[in-house]
C-alpha cells in the first residue's frame, strides 16, 4: 500500500511541479487569441469552458486502455506502477500538453497536418494514412469491447450484436453533430459513471488493507508466460502512461479551448488523471485475489475466448462495491469506451476533411467524408477483438513516437528546450521498433534482433535530428 499512496502522491506532485516546467519551456502565451475565438463556426469550433473541455479530454483519451491496458500491464509485476507514474509525468502528459498547444498554434490542425509541417511532406503523407487507420481500429475497438460489457448487464435477447447496432448509431451521431450538442451535453454524465467507478475502486483498496504489492519487493519479471517487460510491458500499459491515440483527441479540443493558460490544465492534467485511473486498476487486479500470483491464477483459468481483462473488471467490481455498485462501476468502464470511441471517429472525420479540403459546417460535406470511414469501420468490426487490440496497440505506441519526434523538431525550431521531448521520443521509439521485432503478431524474432535493432534505430533517428539542427532553428 505504501508504493501506491506515493504513486499516488507523485502524480499529483507531477501535474504541479513538472507541468509548470513544460508549460513555461512551451511558452504559453495567455495574450494570444485561440482558434476557438478567431474561427468560430459553431460545429467543430466552439468555444466552451475550461472545465467541460477537460471533462471531455479525459473522456476522450480515457478508453479501455488505462483499465484493461493496466490489468494486463500489473502481470508483469510491481514495475506496472514504476512506468504508469513516471510514463505519465514525463512522457504521456508532455506528449499531450505539447501536441494540444501545437494544434492550438497551428488553427487547431489535426496530428498528420502538425506532425508533417515538422517532419516534412513524406512523413505528413504517411501520417494521413497511419492516423485515419488508427482512428478506424479504435473505432472498431471502441465499438465491440462496450458492446461485450454491456451485453452482460442487459436480459439475453440485447446481445452483442444488438449493442454493437446501438453503440455504431451513436458514434455516427456523435461524429456528425456539433460538438456541443451531443457530445458536450452527454459527457457529464459519462464523466459521472466514470468518476464512480475510479473512486468506488479506490475506497475499496483502504477500505479492504489490499495487499498491493510493494516496488521495494523487487521488480523483477513476473509475467506468467515469460514475455519480456521490455518492450511488452511498455506497449501493453499504453494509454495508462503514453499515447498516440491522445494527440489526434487533443485537435478537437484545440478548436474549443478559450484561452491558453487552460491548456496544462485540459491536457497535461487530463493525461495525469488518465494515469491515476490505470494505476487504480493496476492496484485493484493485482490485490483483489491477495496477490500477483493469485491473479495469473485466476486468469489462467479463463477459456481462451474469454476477454480477461473484462472478467477481471466483473470479479472485482462486484466483489467489492455490490451488486448495484458493480453494475455503475461497469458503466463507468463502459462510459470510458464509448467516450473515445465517438470521438476517434470525429477525428477521423476532421484528419480526412483537412488533407481534402473539405470544409465540414454543412452537413452535406460531412456526410461525404463520414460514410465511407463509417463503412471501413464495420469492416474492420469483422475481426477477432484481441487481433484488434494488438494492433492497435502498437499502432498506438507508435503514433507517439511520430509526435514527440515533431515536437521535439518543433521545440528546437522555436528555441525551446527540446529535451523534455527528445528523450521520451527515444525510449517510446526503442519500445516500438523492439516491440514489432520480437512480438507475436510482429516478426516474433528473439529478443537479441529487438534490442539490437531498437539500439541501432534510436542511434540513427538521434544523429539525424542532430545534424539536421542547425536547419531546424532557421526555419521560425
Amino acid at each position: 500500500m505504501i508504493s501506491f499512496v506515493v504513486a499516488l502522491v507523485l502524480l499529483v506532485l507531477g501535474y504541479i511541479l513538472y507541468g509548470s516546467i513544460v508549460e513555461r519551456v512551451f511558452g504559453m502565451d495567455a495574450q494570444r487569441q485561440t482558434p476557438a475565438i478567431v474561427n468560430a463556426d459553431g460545429v467543430d469550433y466552439v468555444p466552451m469552458s475550461w472545465w467541460r473541455i477537460f471533462l471531455i479530454q479525459f473522456l476522450n483519451i480515457a478508453g479501455l486502455g488505462p483499465i484493461f491496458g493496466a490489468i494486463m500491464g500489473v502481470m508483469f509485476g510491481p514495475a506496472a506502477f514504476l512506468w504508469i507514474v513516471f510514463g505519465t509525468i514525463f512522457g504521456g502528459a508532455v506528449h499531450d500538453y505539447i501536441s494540444g498547444m501545437m494544434s492550438v498554434r497551428s488553427n487547431g490542425a489535426s496530428l498528420p497536418e502538425i506532425v508533417g509541417d515538422q517532419l516534412g511532406k513524406n512523413i505528413k503523407t504517411f501520417m494521413r494514412v497511419f492516423s485515419l487507420l488508427l482512428m478506424i481500429l479504435v473505432g472498431a475497438v471502441f465499438v465491440s469491447g462496450p458492446a461485450g460489457l454491456l451485453a452482460r448487464l442487459t436480459p439475453e435477447f440485447m446481445d452483442v450484436k444488438f449493442w454493437i447496432i446501438v453503440v455504431f448509431a451513436y458514434y455516427i451521431l456523435a461524429t456528425l453533430l456539433p460538438i456541443d450538442k451531443l457530445i458536450g451535453m452527454i459527457y457529464p454524465l459519462f464523466g459521472a459513471a466514470l468518476l464512480f467507478m475510479a473512486v468506488g475502486i479506490l475506497y475499496s483498496l483502504f477500505r479492504e488493507n489490499a495487499p498491493i504489492p510493494e516496488v521495494f519487493d523487487g521488480i523483477a519479471n513476473r509475467d506468467p508466460k515469460g514475455l519480456p517487460i521490455f518492450p511488452m510491458m511498455f506497449v501493453s500499459i499504453a494509454c495508462g502512461a503514453i499515447s498516440g491515440f491522445h494527440a489526434t483527441q487533443s485537435p478537437l479540443m484545440a478548436r474549443c479551448i478559450k484561452n491558453e493558460r487552460y491548456g496544462r490544465r485540459i491536457f497535461y492534467g487530463a493525461m495525469v488523471a488518465e494515469g491515476v485511473v490505470a494505476l487504480i486498476w493496476a492496484a485493484a487486479a493485482s490485490s483483489y485475489w491477495g496477490s500477483l500470483d493469485g491473479l495469473q491464477e485466476f486468469v489462467a483459468q479463463l477459456p481462451a475466448t474469454a476477454n480477461k481483462p473484462a472478467e477481471v473488471v466483473d470479479v472485482i467490481s462486484r466483489g467489492w462495491l455490490g451488486s448495484v455498485g458493480s453494475v455503475l462501476a461497469m458503466l463507468g468502464v463502459i462510459a470510458a469506451p464509448i467516450t473515445s470511441g465517438d470521438t476517434a471517429l470525429r477525428s477521423a472525420r476532421l484528419i480526412a476533411a483537412d488533407f481534402l479540403h473539405i470544409e465540414q459546417k454543412s452537413i452535406k460535406k460531412r456526410l461525404m467524408v463520414s460514410v465511407p470511414l463509417f463503412l471501413l469501420t464495420y469492416l474492420v468490426l469483422q475481426m477477432d477483438f484481441d487481433v484488434l487490440w494488438r494492433y492497435f496497440a502498437w499502432s498506438n505506441q507508435t503514433l507517439a513516437v511520430f509526435t514527440l519526434w515533431a515536437a521535439t523538431v518543433y521545440l528546437c525550431r522555436n528555441h525551446r528546450n527540446y529535451w523534455i521531448t527528445i528523450i521520451p521520443a527515444i525510449f517510446m521509439t526503442a519500445v516500438s521498433v523492439c516491440y514489432i521485432v520480437v512480438a507475436p503478431e510482429g516478426l516474433a524474432l528473439p529478443i537479441i534482433y529487438g534490442y539490437v535493432s531498437c539500439i541501432v534505430v534510436c542511434v540513427a533517428l538521434v544523429a539525424l535530428f542532430f545534424v539536421k539542427k542547425k536547419n531546424y532553428r532557421v526555419k521560425e
